[in-house]
């Protein structure tokens, strides 16, 4: 992306519409972080989490500022979670973000929207009594 692609207003920078990548939906995916997409992956038994894919080789994914979704809310499924986001971030327990997992015995990787990736950070971090 050029500069002609992008313009700064009082310190936040904003992109063309047509440059921002889109999911099938036709709503603007999470941006990248040093190259790394935010997605939603699901593993055959260690359950859901959202986060920055930095690796993935086979069923192996390392995952980057992410959160386990224990629990979710506000959302019909996984695939609603990652386009929409909750629309119930109380009834959600997610616990806190690691730095790094390395999942193994992945099915599943969904690409979260923007929208979605706001929504799912936004939850309040869940801890047990």
């Amino acid at each position: 992306m050029d500069n002609q692609d992008k313009i700064t207003i009082n310190g936040v920078e904003y992109v063309r519409s047509d440059k921002v990548p889109q999911a099938a939906n036709g709503r603007a995916l999470a941006p990248l972080k040093d190259g790394m997409e935010y997605c939603m992956v699901r593993t055959f038994s260690a359950g859901v989490f959202a986060g920055y894919i930095e690796r993935r080789e086979g069923k192996e994914a390392t995952l980057r500022k992410a959160r386990r979704i224990w629990y979710w809310a506000g959302a019909a499924s996984l695939s609603e979670l990652a386009t929409r986001g909750t629309s119930k971030p109380s009834e959600c327990r997610f616990p806190c973000e690691v730095d790094a997992v390395l999942l193994t015995e992945v099915i599943e990787i969904i690409p979260i929207t923007e929208a979605a990736r706001l929504s799912i950070q936004g939850v309040p971090e869940w801890r047990k009594n």
